[in-house]
């Protein structure tokens, strides 16, 4: 047999901003699972610049390794998969920079597409927080399995952007344009339970370990009933009050244990192996339509509108949200919002206005 070709599109090429890796597929030798992590632990696995090339780069070399059954999209550590863009390279760099974040935004939509386009089933394992462009990238996968710990949501109206990384284009396909827009617009992060119930998440599994060697559910979330006084559905939703710090000591008492998150991942991947390739490549080629047509539709004037809003709303967002201690991570709405009534220019003086004072001192030295 001749030499088969390579269909990479940088043969050879070192990851140095994620990591990827082969892993074994239990039961079945000459074949492989391959794991691309993000690898940004320190602040929560965001992506850097460097980081989005480097993921693009990695879902080609997946998408043409003839021994790969899937790809697993993850990332480092137990607190988050991603919690969207890096705000420190948004509020240093980017801000203000619009023809500069406009050849970001084609480096982010080539790596959504890269994922929607993989010829390999792609399962995003969430291993904490998936948030923002997080959860936008999360949503391009075609599984979604979780940590119960996990919290899934947007952060753009809050923090001066929008979700136009492809929530606006994927959410609603999901769970509907009413919760999609609760979701995208108010910024409350929902549960893994609550991810799985709306349709979102394929599966959760435990992961808080007690030091009796137990895993038990997220105690920060309602799992053992299912309905108010009302008659509302409240399974999946965060507990409130005395109720919740009570929660809290008890997962303080806790450790992370992600082995049931791998096992599930090993038993999805087994299963997807014990499929016609061509048949699943298909299937999920024809289901994946129904996002790229979105997806396609939006991402070049998207992109052009995120790039000039760095230049107004995103250039007070990101600074509040990188410099601001955890209480100063918002800018002043109320004051804001008078300011623009009253037809100030969105400039540097509007924007230190509404800063709070912690945001503000870490963003006029920077300057």
């Amino acid at each position: 047999m001749s030499e088969l070709q390579n269909h990479e599109l940088v043969p050879g090429y070192e990851f140095r901003h994620i990591r990827y890796e082969h892993r074994p597929i239990p039961g079945l030798e000459g074949l492989h699972q391959v794991w691309i992590s993000l690898d940004n632990e320190a602040q929560l696995n965001s992506y850097t610049t460097a980081a989005v090339k480097d993921v693009i780069l990695a879902f080609r070399r997946a998408s043409a390794d003839r021994r790969a059954v899937a790809v697993v999209f993850t990332a480092v550590g137990s607190k988050a998969f991603c919690t969207g863009g890096n705000t420190a390279e948004y509020a240093t760099y980017y801000a203000n920079r619009p023809h500069e974040y406009l050849q970001y935004m084609r480096l982010f939509n080539d790596m959504v597409t890269g994922i929607l386009l993989c010829d390999k089933p792609v399962i995003c394992r969430v291993n904490g927080m998936r948030i923002g462009g997080g959860q936008e990238i999360g949503m391009a996968c075609d599984f979604t399995v979780a940590g119960d710990h996990a919290r899934f949501g947007q952060a753009g109206p809050v923090h001066g952007s929008a979700p136009d990384g492809g929530a606006t284009d994927f959410l609603h396909l999901y769970v509907g344009v009413a919760r999609a827009a609760e979701s995208l617009v108010l910024c409350e992060p929902w549960s893994a339970h609550k991810s799985v119930r709306y349709g979102m998440v394929n599966e959760a599994v435990p992961v808080h370990r007690t030091k009796d060697g137990a895993l038990i559910a997220n105690p920060l979330v309602v799992t053992d009933r299912y309905l108010d006084e009302l008659g509302n559905v409240v399974h999946g939703e965060w507990k409130k009050g005395a109720e919740l710090e009570a929660a809290k000591q008890v997962a303080k008492g806790c450790t992370i244990d992600l082995g049931e998150l791998d096992a599930l991942v090993d038993r999805l991947v087994v299963k997807l192996a014990n499929t016609f390739p061509d048949c699943t490549r298909k299937t999920l080629e024809t289901l994946r339509k129904k996002k790229l047509e979105h997806w396609q539709s939006n991402m070049e004037t998207s992109r052009s509108w995120l790039s000039l809003n760095m230049n107004t709303e995103a250039a007070a967002g990101f600074p509040a949200f990188h410099y601001g201690d955890r209480s100063e991570r918002e800018i002043d709405f109320g004051l804001l919002r008078r300011r623009i009534a009253e037809g100030a220019r969105f400039d540097d003086a509007l924007t230190r206005e509404v800063l709070k004072p912690s945001a503000r001192a870490g963003w006029e030295k920077a300057r």
